[in-house]
């Protein structure tokens, strides 16, 4: 009878710890996810992350878009003689033969006048 008693006492025990397990390992759970809010490596700072590299994706793909543009703007400048002429005329100033050049200046304000309103 001893032994009949202590087989099912281990028996019940061990029912017990297996319908235990469940629990432990949902509390488990819980108190890592709770933990997984605070820290470094947090959930809200993982968000935060995931924002700030969509907004560095979308400014690496206007950079691209500007970095081709000027690509362009430098093969049209190594090639075609209009656009050289343009950035000639535009930046240094450069005028043709024969061409005559107007250059429109502000008169200066006076002394003691108040300058008019715009």
């Amino acid at each position: 009878m001893i032994r009949r008693n202590r087989s099912q006492n281990a028996l019940h025990r061990h029912r017990r710890t297996l319908q235990r397990a469940p629990w432990l390992v949902g509390g488990l759970m819980a108190v890592l996810v709770v933990a997984s809010f605070f820290g470094e490596m947090s959930i809200p700072k993982y968000w935060e992350m995931r924002k700030s590299a969509q907004a560095l994706e979308l400014e690496i793909q206007a950079m691209a878009k500007a970095n081709a543009e000027l690509r362009a703007d430098i093969s049209r400048l190594k090639s075609d003689p209009v656009r050289i002429e343009e950035v000639a005329r535009e930046r240094l100033g450069f005028v043709r033969k024969g061409e005559t050049v107007y250059q429109v200046v502000d008169e200066p304000a006076k002394i003691g006048q108040a300058e008019p309103a715009k």
